[in-house]
């Protein structure tokens, strides 16, 4: 069971929904209801879902209902119409109570603007929602303290917000938010209002604090750039609606509508392309006991100088060159294990290209591309590289 599922949510703003409701069932686009209504369909018909411990991000530029979605995600905005699922319970239909000990258990937000309550400490912000919660001083305190260690703030507890700069009373807010220990947080463009390096220093600092805990995220943000670095999974939208959803690597290289290939062109692909998107099989391996004549007729028959060796498990054990094939034939050698080289290029599935460019530019042999067991799971070819940074996908072979 996902941990959030959403099910045809819709949102129209205004004073009588109801038509305006039924000519969203019916297929009217925004402009014809807003007409004859005077309505405004704020999300029409989102359906996704979000596995526990998932980075989910929801992007659009401004006007597209990204942050209308997720303030209906935990009910800051009543939905139209639709099921919004937290742990298989709908809480689009939950009473006020049941609402409430929800939000204060299971989610947390972190805004765009901190929201830091300016004449509490720093420790007395982030302590705020088990102050409500009425957890003792002495224990509030305490998990607080932790949290701020966690993002980096120990030796600021007792400071104000005003002392901080703009990135640390972000990490104020989002030690607020982690220190109910909730399943779900909810962001909504937290790092916008950021200097362009503080904002690329709290996307790493929110990866790192990702990959310690595990939350399950939904990331509001109008940039795509942030979108691909943070993003497990991501939800496009245009005019209230998702037109497209998928990992990164999807909407980069397969784009659905012309909106999202203009989206991306001008993406900086080498930071967001890791080797797995442009991998390929080799056309063959050798096994350290086959003979060199065999994979001389590998080599010819592929056209290739090079093949990668590996044991009959997939296990990578280096490459061998045509040439010294050639060689240990003519000296009636009948394995291979004697000119197997091992100073090969290796990386791993989730490697981004900008790592890897400069090695492809030197390499002699394709990169090997391999698992945490060192299994051969592809090989990256300038071609396939070049074509995956021009936003092609094709079929390339070493």
């Amino acid at each position: 069971m996902a941990k959030i599922e959403v099910k045809n949510l819709i949102k129209i703003y205004g004073t009588n929904t109801d038509k305006a409701l039924e000519m969203v069932r019916q297929g009217a686009d925004n402009i014809e209801i807003r007409k004859k209504t005077k309505q405004v369909v704020g999300v029409r018909n989102a359906s996704f879902s979000v596995e526990q411990g998932e980075s989910f991000v929801i992007m659009g530029l401004s006007g597209s209902g990204k942050s209308t979605l997720i303030r209906c995600i935990n009910r800051l905005i009543k939905p139209s119409a639709g099921e919004i699922l937290i742990d298989g319970e709908d809480i689009s239909k939950m009473p006020s109570k049941q609402l409430e000990d929800i939000r204060r258990r299971k989610m947390a937000m972190v805004f765009q603007r901190f929201a830091l309550l300016p004449h509490r400490t720093i420790v007395d912000n982030v302590a705020y929602g088990l102050e409500i919660q009425g957890i003792s001083r002495d224990k509030r305190y305490e998990q607080a303290m932790r949290t701020i260690e966690l993002v980096g703030l120990k030796g600021w507890e007792e400071s104000y917000p005003s002392n901080l700069s703009g990135g640390m009373q972000q990490r104020v807010g989002i030690a607020r938010a982690l220190a109910t220990d909730p399943d779900i947080l909810l962001m909504d463009e937290p790092f916008s209002a950021l200097d362009p390096l503080i904002r690329q220093e709290m996307q790493d600092e929110l990866l790192e604090i990702q990959q310690k805990l595990q939350k399950t995220i939904i990331f509001i943000t109008h940039d795509l750039d942030e979108a691909l670095k943070v993003g497990d999974r991501i939800a496009l939208m245009k005019d209230a609606q998702i037109v497209q959803m998928g990992q990164p690597e999807d909407i980069l290289l397969s784009p659905a509508t012309e909106y999202v290939a203009r989206f991306v062109e001008n993406v900086n692909r080498s930071k967001a392309l890791t080797a797995s998107a442009v991998m390929v099989k080799p056309r063959s391996v050798v096994h350290p006991k086959d003979g060199p004549l065999t994979a001389l007729y590998q080599m010819e028959k592929y056209g290739i100088s090079s093949l990668f060796v590996t044991d009959r498990s997939g296990h990578l054990t280096g490459y061998i060159r045509a040439e010294d094939a050639s060689d240990i034939a003519e000296q009636g050698i009948k394995q291979l294990d004697s000119i197997i080289q091992t100073d090969i290029p290796v990386t791993h599935p989730d490697e981004y290209l900008s790592n890897l460019l400069e090695v492809m530019a030197h390499t002699k042999v394709p990169v090997a591309v391999v698992d945490e067991n060192n299994i051969l799971k592809g090989i990256l070819v300038r071609g396939s590289v070049i074509a995956g940074l021009a936003g092609e996908r094709r079929e390339f072979h070493e």
